[in-house]
């Protein structure tokens, strides 16, 4: 049954983005990584099965209890893998999911980062949100569960949104397939290089703090050159973060 419900949800344009193949557990020869990042809630897992399928493969982040879900889907002639990180409220590593997050998109470099939100709740997911781009510079926000949103009577401008965020704004209801498509060819074109993200950088910073991050940002763009996230390492430090100390002194940023 399950197989001729998807067989005939591929058949329908408003459901499936032309090109594309999921692949499930299938996550060999890829060509691009995308972390799929958000608050508990969100229906992030949902999103997931969208794009790669019910059939994922799991277990669990090295050294942690937290469970690693991945999954991978074809487009246009390229495969991409989509990693399901923890739901989190933030990425400050005060616990194992927030460590996990964090350093995935740290340390991982995931070509794109996916950050789904409750369109019905959007305040409260914004602070996750623009933690994760000032660590990254390649995002797109999925806005999920429009239908609430739409139930609520909120209205959401996706434009301007998108504008004051610097990132692809793609309005979502995943649980009935509606916007994947869209977000879909959002991460390919994000992923390849055709749409330029400038996310949008904490800028109200005293100019003691500012100075301070300065000076540091520069020095560790001195031993790591190609590091795309110096400034938000340098806060870090700032603020005594003993993982990201770590990072520097084996390398890990190499």
């Amino acid at each position: 049954m399950e197989n001729k419900v998807n067989s005939a949800c591929e058949t329908c344009p408003q459901f499936n983005a032309k090109g594309l193949k999921k692949l499930g557990v299938h996550t060999d020869n890829i060509d691009y990584v995308v972390a799929l990042a958000g608050n508990p809630n969100t229906g992030k897992s949902t999103v997931f099965n969208a794009l790669t399928g019910l059939r994922q493969h799991t277990g669990n982040w090295p050294g942690k209890t937290v469970v690693r879900a991945e999954g991978a889907f074809e487009y246009n002639d390229s495969k991409f893998k989509l990693v399901d990180l923890p739901g989190t409220y933030s990425l400050l590593s005060t616990s194992q999911d927030e460590e996990v997050a964090r350093d995935f998109i740290l340390f991982g470099k995931p070509n794109v980062t996916v950050i789904v939100v409750d369109a019905s709740r959007l305040e409260r997911n914004l602070n996750l949100v623009l933690q994760i781009l000032e660590i990254t510079d390649k995002a797109v926000l999925c806005l999920n569960l429009m239908d609430e949103a739409k139930r609520n009577n909120i209205k959401i401008d996706e434009r301007t949104l998108s504008r004051d965020l610097g990132i692809p704004v793609v309005p979502t209801s995943a649980r009935f397939n509606e916007g994947i498509p869209d977000l879909i060819q959002t991460i390919s074109e994000v992923a390849s290089g055709k749409i330029i993200c400038k996310p949008h950088r904490i800028k109200n910073v005293p100019k003691k703090i500012e100075d301070a991050v300065e000076k540091l940002s520069t020095e560790i763009k001195k031993q790591f050159p190609t590091i795309p996230n110096s400034r938000w390492i340098a806060f870090r430090l700032l603020e005594g973060d003993d993982r990201i100390l770590k990072a520097l002194r084996t390398g890990e940023f190499a």
